[in-house]
């Protein structure tokens, strides 16, 4: 039910100072800027190979966000694996107790559903599964 990593999300204070680093120094491509309300950010897409690395930049100081930055300060927030069925591959991990941010799905950037799994549930790691919109 997995396809592939999706994209690699990191948290940052400052967006554009951001870009220096990533887009300018690495030579990634930045493909586009997206606000996405629903998760109070604004993100950046880079893609890389098959993947992208996401910047995350809280547009609010309450957002979940805005709490991880403040917490632990910039760096690796999660990473998104692209499912083929979000709400399916949600039963299956509520059936084996696996806990989870978001029992349903949420909306993410481009359109995509997407699902958080709490990080005690994955060995630390904050993971979204995200589904692609259907064609």
């Amino acid at each position: 039910m997995i396809k592939k990593i999706s994209h690699i999300a990191i948290i940052v204070p400052d967006l554009d100072a951001s870009l220096a680093f990533w887009r300018d120094t690495l030579g990634l491509e930045l493909s586009h800027t997206e606000e996405v309300a629903s998760q109070e950010s604004i993100v950046a897409f880079l893609p890389a190979g098959e993947g992208e690395v996401e910047l995350v930049q809280p547009t609010t100081d309450t957002s979940g966000a805005a709490r991880f930055l403040a917490r632990r300060g910039p760096g690796l927030h999660h990473i998104a694996l692209e499912v083929d069925n979000l709400d399916e591959m949600l039963a299956r991990l509520k059936a084996k107790g696996v806990r989870l941010i978001n029992e349903t799905p949420i909306a993410a950037a481009g359109g995509n559903r997407a699902a958080f799994i709490h990080p005690e549930s994955a060995n630390g790691v904050l993971v979204e599964l995200y589904e692609a919109p259907r064609q």
